[in-house]
């Protein structure tokens, strides 16, 4: 597609978080630019073996990155900042990000090798500032994070509200609360669409304060005897300064275990956040003080492997240790499709006698996401005329536009990733459809999520790996049997009587084969291939992946 917006035109582009919960990639197009709006990843799961993190295809826009403005962030989250590390190389435009967001999108840009080619260009909160055709600014929203921000985009072609991740908290505890009179300003402005969070529409009522979990915290740690550890989300730094908080009320040092929660700590710490917090504790000293004097915040709510919890509940910390009579509490609600992890990390510190508290059990945490009140309310105070639902899975957009219509906004466009919205002129609609799609961080390198590497490594996963070696004479007879190996499919005490049983499939196989087809490289592997799976089928009821190594003697 060689589209480009014209003077007049304003479209809008999703490529990643449409239709989906994680990493956002949003487009906007108009007088011949695009400007980019969040560049984040989400995380594997089972079913994708090997995989360290997933983030949209930036293709449609690297085939226009000389038309590509720039790239602003609105929060530090990783599922809107992870995937700038990675990807920046191939857009090179300027990221625009608060003080807070940039000092964590920093150490990413180290660790890519490219600190000193990134234009990082640090805006202030409540700023007005250009990227190209487009006049931002910064409204300040609340969220699970410091410094989260709606963004005003104002065109030629009409203005947009692009709300990012929001609340609507009068108690954040960290950073200021929501700018009520900005929002409602924008009416009056005239708002051609909204484009918004939609994670909690399904959601009644609202989605509570940061300062009521403060109270609950307190009360709730304040009868808990022994060594206490809470587990919460590491960016959430107001979770952070309460247990802080409830902890020095109580008498208890803290001492932050897991690597995201110390670079968090220090990020905020540098931007002027956390400066009331009493002195932490390092995880050496922590068996120094009696069990009722600690309280350890650790990273590993989600049950993430090697997480700073799960080493602790598997005795894998070589500084910390909970025992039978310590509590653990998990200050975090359970992201869909973490369900099993968390089961199988609470069932594991259950069986060493620790009790666990979650919010089934205790008022421990609140969303960082709008529910249907909220969304009610920034509805009537903005009153856009066209609703655009993004940030959500498929039912959560379909409800969001319903209750968009139930506030009388006049137009809703539920859109997925890839779908080109045209804005203005003329009415809104959906008028074309882009490539959009997925890429893997496989080690150190990006795959297209289709890629035959990870449909192979699922096979194998699934259904085990062989290797054949045969070697093959001038003469064209095979030299011995062939040498069988697997992996992923058999016990070792009866390995070796199995593999000989596959070996003598694969010979009386090859032994059919004429003196031509054995001078054929591709029909001997076939064959021996057919005859391994063959095998492996009729013994064990399964296919395994199948590689033949041939030696031909000269």
């Amino acid at each position: 597609m060689s589209f480009r917006p014209g003077k007049n035109e304003l479209y809008f582009l999703p490529l990643g978080g449409t239709g989906e919960i994680g990493m956002n990639l949003n487009l906007y197009g108009h007088a011949g630019k695009w400007l980019m709006v969040d560049l984040g990843v989400t995380f594997a799961d089972a079913s994708q073996p090997g995989v360290d993190l997933i983030m949209p295809d930036p293709s449609f826009i690297e085939a226009r990155r000389k038309d590509l403005a720039g790239l602003v962030l609105t929060h530090a989250h990783e599922d809107h900042i992870g995937a700038v590390g990675h990807l920046w190389p191939r857009l090179r435009c300027p990221v625009y990000a608060t003080a807070f967001t940039a000092a964590m999108v920093y150490p990413k840009l180290v660790e890519a090798g490219i600190e000193d080619e990134v234009e990082l260009i640090e805006v202030p909160m409540s700023g007005k500032f250009s990227v190209g055709p487009f006049e931002i600014e910064l409204i300040t929203l609340t969220h699970s994070i410091p410094e989260p921000n709606a963004l005003v985009i104002r065109t030629k072609a009409g203005t947009v509200l692009h709300t990012g991740d929001w609340k609507l908290d009068p108690e954040p505890l960290i950073g200021e609360t929501y700018d009520e009179k900005a929002l409602r300003a924008l009416a009056d402005e005239g708002v051609l669409a909204m484009v918004c969070d939609s994670t909690n529409a399904m959601v009644d009522g609202d989605s509570g304060s940061e300062a009521e979990v403060r109270a609950s915290l307190m009360e709730l740690i304040g009868g808990l005897k022994n060594r206490v550890a809470v587990a919460c989300f590491a960016s959430n730094v107001a979770r952070l300064e309460t247990v802080a908080k409830v902890a020095q009320a109580h008498g208890r040092r803290v001492a932050l275990v897991g690597r995201s929660m110390q670079r968090v700590y220090a990020a905020a710490r540098d931007c002027g956040y956390l400066q009331d917090v009493a002195p932490l504790i390092d995880g050496d000293h922590v068996d120094y003080l009696p069990r009722d004097e600690v309280l350890l915040l650790c990273t590993g709510s989600q049950g993430e492997m090697r997480s700073a919890l799960w080493r602790i509940a598997n005795d894998d910390n070589p500084k910390v240790k909970l025992e039978e009579g310590d509590a653990v509490v998990f200050s975090s609600r359970i992201i869909p499709g973490n369900d099993i992890s968390i089961f199988r990390l609470q069932n594991q510190l259950v069986r060493k006698g620790i009790e666990i508290i979650t919010d089934d059990d205790h008022f421990v945490h609140v969303s960082g996401h709008p529910a249907r009140a909220e969304l009610t309310q920034v509805y009537q105070w903005v009153r856009p005329q066209l609703a655009i639902p993004v940030h959500g899975e498929a039912r959560h957009l379909a409800e969001h536009a319903q209750l968009a219509r139930a506030c009388q906004v006049p137009e809703q466009i539920v859109g997925e990733n890839g779908t080109l919205i045209r804005l203005a002129p003329g009415p809104a609609g959906i008028v074309d459809h882009v490539p959009s799609g997925r890429l893997i961080l496989d080690g150190n390198r990006l795959l297209p999520a289709d890629s035959g590497v990870l449909r192979g490594r699922q096979k194998m996963a699934y259904n085990g790996a062989a290797t054949v070696t045969l070697v093959i004479g001038r003469d064209q007879l095979f030299q011995g049997d062939p040498i069988v190996s697997a992996s992923g499919l058999l016990d070792p005490q009866d390995a070796v009587d199995q593999l000989d049983l596959v070996a003598e499939g694969g010979r009386d196989a090859l032994k059919s084969l004429s003196k031509r087809a054995r001078g054929d490289d591709e029909a001997v592997k076939d064959a021996a291939r057919r005859a391994v799976r063959r095998t492996f089928q009729r013994m064990l009821g399964k296919k395994p992946v199948t590689e033949v190594h041939l030696v031909r003697l000269r």
